[in-house]
């Protein structure tokens, strides 16, 4: 399959020249075809220019239906991702936790990579993101790399990159956002967010409260975020920003329908800061970074049915930070070099700490450290012909050093359609959990690895009105860390291995002013089932605004989705199922909206984790109110 498609990609170079008839930037879009983007480069960037297939959801797409997290969007608007859940609100972490994010059946824990603004965030003893720390209020949009990114952003890229943009003014002024509502299950969501500019200085803060009762027993979920960015235009030439962020959230988990559990409780707390100083000069840009994210868990582990309450709390700290560096230079017209370096320091320490007497049992204390350099060449040889080139050298100081090439083509095949033929290497260091946490640790773990070759093909037509965008993969993975059992005991070992392959569609079209529809399809064929990996992945949307009203509609439709699998220790199960969601708004005042939103309002009984059944039709109504 990698021959056919490597000699796919040849014959894309052998006919382009004939095809080719110019080239111009264009405008940009709302479903990521041909905007400029900041993810799949370090420096903003066209979208055409990219060897990465790179999704944009912009902030019209996350705030229309009023959701207080970014992956539910994210989500429905990119082909091949996928993220589980479990209830009405919040992910939470541990045992039965979702928000796992899979990128063509690749991730589900540290494999698909979430920056804000560029900064990784990953808890330091266990590697993946937390999904509950990422609002909607921050975000201005969401850029998602779909393929290995680990080229620019090291391990944990291997299956993609979800990428937050924070926001920010570009005039003068101040405007205040507020929002309330309520709904199904006791759930209520409060938010209010100011955004600020004057002169140099610009902000944005933000504040968010969320809880719901949950639409199973012992399923509670609460949460307080808070978000704070400021910004200074030093000169025409330079500008410095920095953010702090601070979430914290109590989730109930009550087990599987056929394995309830009683008292399996958390409570997290999660922290980010960085600082930035970036430059832009005429033929030179680049940033310097420097970010620290840590996190305190308390986590009772419940019990079941005819067991004893746990006598000890499970609690860890985590702390990851670091550097990074990169400056790009444009050397002569149509060409481009970028520099990079990255530092990162990550770890902490578990324990296991007594009700009654508070004695701490130490399950873990570790830390980490990993060191890269890299480089990218990107070259326009004609105006219709892009060559993208580069190298990373990782180095972990457990899991060694890991080489990262990565290589692409564009070709512009007018100045509204363009070819890309890309390969690229992905890689994953084991985290500290796998090495050194819990009876199937192994020090001696290697990185995962992964290879993906790719063609992606886009076009616009009626003058921008309808953009079109499709792609076939083939990846292939090995050195997939698994717990197998050796000697009679559970052990992680680098065993496992993926080749999955598929195509991906997208298409928009501004049918009118007042309506603007979208679609998505996904189809992935895996040699072995992975969970969270649906075969069919197809999501039909529509817009519509009339003066005071607006609509805003979804239907997705998930087949061939493995919530179990018999190489997992289970039976193979597999769910397909329909879900429809409606929000309608009306403005009844200058900058106040009333609005309600519904959620699978067919009422599919279904599952996305194994044992956790997913709530029925759900209704939320509120104001907004905009000052």
């Amino acid at each position: 399959m990698a021959n056919k498609l490597m000699m796919a990609a040849l014959l894309a170079a052998a006919v382009a020249p004939a095809r080719a008839a110019g080239a111009a930037d264009e405008a940009s879009d709302s479903v990521g075809l041909g905007e400029v983007v900041v993810t799949g480069t370090r420096g903003a960037t066209d979208i055409r220019h990219l060897p990465l297939t790179v999704s944009v959801v912009g902030r019209q797409k996350l705030t229309e239906n009023y959701r207080a997290q970014v992956l539910p969007t994210v989500a429905e608007q990119v082909p091949g991702l996928f993220v589980t859940s479990r209830g009405v609100l919040g992910y939470g972490v541990s045992t039965g936790a979702a928000g796992a994010i899979r990128v063509r059946g690749v991730g589900g824990g540290a494999s698909v990579l979430v920056l804000v603004d560029g900064v990784p965030q990953y808890a330091g003893l266990m590697g993946h993101p937390i999904p509950d720390a990422y609002q909607t209020m921050l975000a201005d949009r969401v850029e998602v790399v779909r393929g290995p990114a680990s080229l620019l952003y090291g391990s944990n890229a291997m299956g993609g990159v979800v990428n937050i943009v924070t926001r920010r003014l570009t005039a003068d002024g101040s405007r205040t956002t507020a929002t309330l509502q309520g709904g199904s299950y006791g759930t209520i969501e409060a938010g209010v967010t100011n955004t600020a500019r004057r002169g140099r200085a610009e902000s944005v803060l933000g504040f968010n409260y969320s809880r719901t009762d949950g639409h199973r027993p012992d399923s509670k979920f609460s949460q307080y975020s808070g978000f704070a960015k400021l910004g200074y235009r030093i000169s025409d030439r330079w500008r410095a920003t920095g953010d702090v962020s601070l979430t914290h959230f109590e989730a109930e988990n009550p087990g599987e329908v056929h394995s309830p559990l009683t008292d399996n409780d958390s409570r997290i707390t999660r922290g980010m800061a960085s600082l930035a100083l970036a430059n832009k000069y005429r033929r030179t840009e680049g940033a310097l970074r420097v970010f620290y994210n840590w996190g305190h868990h308390e986590i009772n582990d419940g019990y079941g049915p005819g067991e004893q309450p746990q006598e000890a709390l499970y609690m860890h700290d985590d702390l990851m930070g670091g550097v990074s560096l990169y400056q790009s230079l444009s050397l002569f017209s149509g060409s481009r070099v970028t520099l990079g370096f990255d530092w990162q320091h990550f770890g902490g320490r578990a324990w296991n700490e007594d009700m009654v007497t508070k004695a701490e049992s130490v399950l873990g204390d570790k830390r980490q450290d990993g060191l890269a350099g890299y480089v990218e060449l990107r070259q326009d040889l004609w105006a219709w012909l892009t060559v993208d080139a580069g190298l990373r050298v990782d180095n972990h100081s457990q899991a060694g050093t890991e080489l990262v090439p990565q290589g692409g083509l564009t070709f512009r095949l007018s100045p509204r359609a363009d070819l890309k033929a890309m390969v690229a290497k992905g890689f994953r260091n084991p985290t500290i959990r796998e090495m050194y946490m819990f009876p199937p640790a192994n020090d001696g773990l290697r990185p995962e690895r992964m290879v993906n070759y790719e063609l992606a093909y886009t076009h616009r037509l009626l003058r921008d009105r309808l953009r079109l965008g499709a792609n076939v993969f083939y990846l292939k993975a090995d050195n997939m860390i698994e717990t197998v059992r050796q000697g009679g005991r559970p052990s992680n070992i680098n065993t496992g291995r993926l080749e999955n392959w598929g195509f991906e569609l997208e298409a928009a079209c501004d049918v009118a002013t007042a309506l603007k529809v979208n679609a998505n399809y996904s189809f992935l064929s895996m040699d072995r089932p992975v969970v969270a990996a649906p075969e069919h992945k197809l999501y039909l949307g529509a817009s519509w605004t009339a003066g005071r009203l607006a609509l805003a509609t979804g239907l997705q439709y998930i087949g061939g989705l493995y919530t179990a699998t018999e190489t997992a220790g289970g039976e193979d199960r597999t769910e397909s199922f329909w879900l429809w969601n409606l929000t309608a708004s009306c403005r009844v005042a200058q900058g106040l909206k009333v609005f309600a939103r519904g959620e699978n309002l067919l009422a599919q009984s279904y599952e996305v984790n194994y044992g956790y059944p997913m709530p029925r039709a759900t209704a939320m109504a509120g104001v907004e109110w905009e000052f």
